[in-house]
């Protein structure tokens, strides 16, 4: 199969369901160019005395709602052309939950894996240094994102801080709580992920004890998502990262697997109770096998581009909910809809992390701690709220859930900008 590129498929959707949404085509070419991306060299000595350089990036696309949001990952596939896409992603899906912020990501061509904890941290505060004049509390706030997390989020604020002579907590975040960091950062993917998916459960009227789910990728999103579905009573069925996955039709205990990766850094068939953990019946399978299980809820949470043409028509899954940022191609979008399956997409189903992630900046400008209740209460008002107005919008006017929120965003986003002024305005007789 032809490599698709992916900031051209996520042009391709902006492109199809601004029609839906009868948007300016002025405003809409705004949206197929980002507003700034910087390319650098990072310079980083390595343990063993030897300079060795690494390729970064930071895309701020679109401000026109507010300062730039958006994580930094660190992963051996960043390139240009996936950062501007997750870039104009974090824009739409800013927009779609009602954040005060554009879109924006950055990255760094590497694997994390390989680096020394010290390689790790020069790294991470070189790429400050150099970006130290393309982000700010008011410009864009970078945040954690794949093989980063919160430890490296405080380098990169210390790195900040240093070079500005000041100290702006509000500049990451994302951030150990010790360092101003919010409560509830930690699952908050997952957990915007869960509230949209009991939404769909409930609005489906079905009963989640009688749920099965499969989810491909057990990352902080993944994981966090299964275990709160298990509680709510869903069967999780199959789970997989990187190395390959697990299937159980009796399904799994989210806990003991999680805590078996941990110290084996495999995802094994295991129960625990306790330090003392047991194997248990189950069936290997790899990540395109997880794919097409014949589960009710599939979730892939892993990276983009999974579900493409060529496999789409062999997912069985009743829902797919998106936890990976467009995990699933345009050109798959219409066989999916066809076969009857709804999408929670990408842009709302994820969108739990950069909200909390605002809390945090929030509460980092007014000097205020919440507690972990009112995050909790705070981020289920928000996400449901957003579900109930994009489910509200595609049941109305024909819409999928996909192009309910997309046509919600871009509304948003056009509306900022007619405020500013656009051809018809400034021609108007």
């Amino acid at each position: 199969m032809e490599e698709t590129s992916i900031f051209q498929d996520a042009l391709v959707r902006v492109k199809s369901l601004s029609e839906l949404a009868n948007i300016d085509p002025e405003i809409i070419e705004g949206l197929l160019h980002p507003k700034e991306i910087m390319m650098v060299s990072l310079p980083v000595r390595m343990d063993n005395g030897a300079q060795k350089y690494f390729s970064g990036y930071r895309c701020r696309y679109n401000s026109i709602l507010g300062p730039t949001k958006g994580g930094v990952r660190f992963h051996p596939n960043v390139n240009e052309d996936e950062i501007k896409a997750l870039a104009l992603w974090m824009t739409i899906k800013c927009a779609v939950i009602g954040l005060p912020f554009g879109g924006a990501k950055g990255g760094i061509t590497v694997n994390p894996k390989e680096l020394s904890p010290m390689e790790l941290e020069r790294l991470s505060r070189v790429y400050i240094r150099v970006l130290a004049d393309f982000i700010g509390p008011h410009r864009d706030i970078p945040a954690p994102d794949v093989y980063t997390n919160s430890r490296i989020m405080g380098w990169m604020m210390a790195e900040y801080d240093a070079i500005k002579r000041t100290h702006s907590p509000d500049v990451i975040t994302g951030k150990p709580i010790e360092l101003g960091g919010s409560l509830g950062r930690d699952d908050a993917t997952g957990r915007g992920a869960y509230l949209c998916t009991l939404e769909l459960i409930h609005k489906m009227g079905w009963n989640p004890t009688e749920m099965s789910v499969a989810v491909q990728g057990f990352g902080n999103g993944g994981y966090h998502v299964a275990r709160l579905l298990q509680q709510a009573g869903c069967k999780i069925v199959a789970v997989s990262d990187s190395q390959g996955g697990i299937y159980s039709e009796a399904g799994f205990d989210i806990k003991s697997l999680w805590q078996g990766k941990q110290q084996s850094k495999q995802i094994k068939g295991i129960y625990c109770k306790d330090s003392v953990c047991e194997l248990i019946e189950h069936k290997t399978i790899s990540n395109e096998e997880l794919l097409t299980l014949d589960v009710d809820i599939l979730i892939p949470a892993a990276l983009e581009g999974v579900i493409t043409k060529d496999n789409a028509n062999n997912i069985k899954a009743k829902v797919i909910i998106e936890i990976a940022n467009g995990p699933i191609l345009s050109e798959a979008d219409e066989i999916l809809n066809h076969k009857g399956i709804k999408v929670v997409p990408d842009v709302l189903a994820n969108a739990g992390g950069v909200t909390v992630s605002y809390f945090e900046w929030v509460q980092n400008r007014i000097g205020q701690a919440w507690t972990l209740e009112d995050i909790h209460q705070k981020l289920k008002e928000k996400m449901t709220s957003a579900f109930e107005a994009v489910w509200d919008l595609a049941e109305n006017e024909g819409y999928t859930l996909r192009e309910a929120a997309y046509v919600k965003a871009l509304r948003k986003i056009s509306s900022a900008v007619e405020a500013h002024g656009t051809r018809d305005y400034f021609n108007h007789d």
